[in-house]
């Protein structure tokens, strides 16, 4: 007899491998530019300030188109949007070589912004079409773990090939990253037509008793899931409330992603490959904890105190590196505590608009809140980059994030109830 557990076996089976790879192909090619930037900043002759605004102007081009680009994914279908999506940012990555100044930098990672518009709460969305709500926060860690997996294999494979290709072809170390990195995601955008569904519906590899139970699951998570219009979406407080605690975490995020190789560079490691493998020690371990927090929090249906304590977690790791910059082992301990608390946040707590929001509200809500909350990827590079450059010292930097995650798990423990429900 068919169970439950063994159908969603098989779906994942189906679905999550391809997705993570397609989500790790994705950070990297976001936040690979921390790398280049050891070697691309002296070459093109940036400023801290410089870079920061480049690393964060990615964030500003998918703002604009964030929330467009899931309601078209609604009307083209998932299956070839996402295709589209990959495909589009694969080819900007691998435009990035070419940057010879500020402007080609900032103009270049504009548009990165825009070509990957929509992929995250795509798929967000897209795991709704399959998962019922109580199996959603493992799910999603499952798939945002990639962030993780990103960092532990993209620094090594970011530092080696910086180190191995460098002169090859007349190309610097950072120019074959930005091509070596961006290709695949071409690649995986043209399998992404052969692999995914655009729901149960089309899955010609499931039955129709199977079909029968999927909808039978989703059915059960019933109706807080809201049949808003966009207008109603745009208006709603807790859509907003929601917006400024994902802000507050990807301050954090962010922060990190694009400065933690300059951390371990600052704690006294210089050569790039060496730099390469220490970052992958916060990410792995990150990881690891983002499934055991997810898993936890959906056995227990507890959601709120499961973001809180992972962002105060990542607070404390923050301000502890402060303190420890200068002692590569310590600094790394204190960055791998950071990191681990930081990205635990993000599977529980997207456990809890998609459990609100249903049909254009979900497309819409899901896509409004994951691109407000992105600007901080924009505040957060370019105000740790300008603090440096006005201090010579990250430590301002990282206290300011720090308070961004404080105030982002306060926000939760005020505003959300246990079971996830926004008050």
């Amino acid at each position: 007899m068919l169970t439950t557990d063994k159908l969603y076996a098989r779906v994942s089976a189906r679905l999550l491998p391809f997705l993570f790879l397609c989500y790790v192909v994705a950070y990297l090619d976001r936040v690979n530019v921390g790398f280049a930037k050891l070697q691309m900043q002296a070459d093109l002759h940036l400023s801290d300030t410089v870079y920061g605004l480049g690393a964060g102007i990615f964030f500003l081009g998918y703002f604009l188109f964030e929330v467009p680009a899931n309601l078209l994914m609604l009307r083209v279908g998932a299956r070839r949007w996402i295709a589209r999506i990959m495909v589009s940012w694969g080819l900007v990555s691998v435009a990035m070589l070419f940057t010879n100044s500020p402007a080609s930098f900032y103009v270049l990672r504009f548009l990165l912004g825009v070509a990957e518009a929509g992929f995250f709460p795509g798929v967000i969305l897209y795991l709704t079409y399959w998962y019922p709500a109580q199996r959603r926060a493992r799910i999603v860690a499952i798939f945002m773990s990639g962030v993780a997996v990103a960092g532990v294999l993209g620094g090594p494979l970011s530092g080696w090939i910086m180190s191995q290709f460098a002169g090859q072809a007349g190309l610097a170390g950072w120019q074959w990253l930005f091509l070596l990195e961006g290709l695949p995601a071409v690649v995986l955008g043209v399998l992404t037509l052969a692999v995914l569904d655009d729901g149960i519906d089309d899955a010609r590899w499931l039955d129709d008793e199977a079909k029968a139970l999927l909808r039978q699951e989703l059915a059960r998570d019933g109706e807080p899931r809201a049949p808003w219009g966009l207008r109603h979406v745009l208006g709603s407080g807790r859509v907003w409330i929601l917006a400024l605690m994902y802000f507050l975490f990807v301050m954090g995020l962010y922060g990190v992603g694009f400065w933690l190789p300059q951390l371990v560079r600052n704690a006294g490691v210089q050569d790039v490959l060496d730099i390469g493998l220490l970052t992958a020690i916060p990410y792995g371990l990150a990881a690891l904890a983002m499934i055991v927090v997810a898993r936890r929090s959906d056995r227990s249906g507890e959601r709120r105190w499961h973001v809180a304590l992972p962002a105060f977690v990542g607070a404390a790791g923050l301000v502890a590196s402060t303190y420890t910059a200068h002692n590569p082992v310590l600094a790394l301990a204190a960055l791998s505590v950071a990191t681990a608390g930081i990205l635990s946040t993000f599977p529980v707590f997207w456990s809890i608009p998609t459990a609100m929001l249903g049909g254009t509200a979900a497309a819409a809500g899901i896509a409004m809140i994951n691109s407000l909350g992105n600007l901080a990827g924009f505040v957060s590079p370019y105000l740790v980059g300008a603090i440096r450059d006005a201090t010579h010292s990250t430590a301002s930097g990282m206290l300011l994030l720090a308070a961004s995650l404080a105030v982002g798990g306060a926000l939760v423990l005020a505003c959300v109830g246990k079971k996830g429900e926004v008050l």
